[in-house]
């Protein structure tokens, strides 16, 4: 699966003025809604809640990766949001998060793109370059090609 057709310019905030994981879930999927990525904000945020209740998505390193399997999900998307101060989440490091990447899937892709999207983005989330440009960069653009490039 090519990434660069889950990830927008539109769908990264790097400066989310957020105070907790809540807030975070709540600004990344309006970010979903306004590109027209969901049918329903308030259904998917529910599957969002359904998914964190079965298990950490904080994989440590300051990262978060919440994902909801929807039917409001339009299109297979993801939205990037970096905080502007570190914000609780349960995680596999027991440490704040900065950079939450929410993963909207639509319930026809739930099994295999759900599957392969996650598993790319653990491969890349393996590489400590793309960890720090998620968490330092300043330019959408760069973080779209970084996630893009081929391993």
């Amino acid at each position: 699966m090519d990434l660069s057709t889950v990830i927008d310019e539109n769908r990264i905030n790097l400066e989310l003025d957020v105070a907790n994981k809540a807030e975070a879930i709540e600004a990344l999927a309006d970010m979903l809604m306004q590109s027209g990525s969901l049918s329903s904000k308030e259904s998917f945020i529910n599957d969002v809640y359904v998914r964190e209740a079965a298990g950490q998505t904080g994989i440590g390193g300051g990262i978060a990766i919440p994902h909801g399997k929807s039917k409001s999900v339009l299109k297979t998307s993801l939205a990037i949001g970096r905080t502007k101060q570190p914000i609780e989440w349960e995680s596999l490091d027991e440490e704040p998060v900065r950079c939450i990447i929410l993963f909207a899937v639509k319930e026809a892709d739930s099994t295999t793109v759900h599957v392969r999207l996650l598993g790319q983005f653990a491969g890349k989330l393996a590489d400590d370059n793309v960890v720090e440009t998620l968490l330092t960069s300043a330019d959408a653009k760069e973080i779209i090609a970084i996630l893009s490039e081929e391993n």
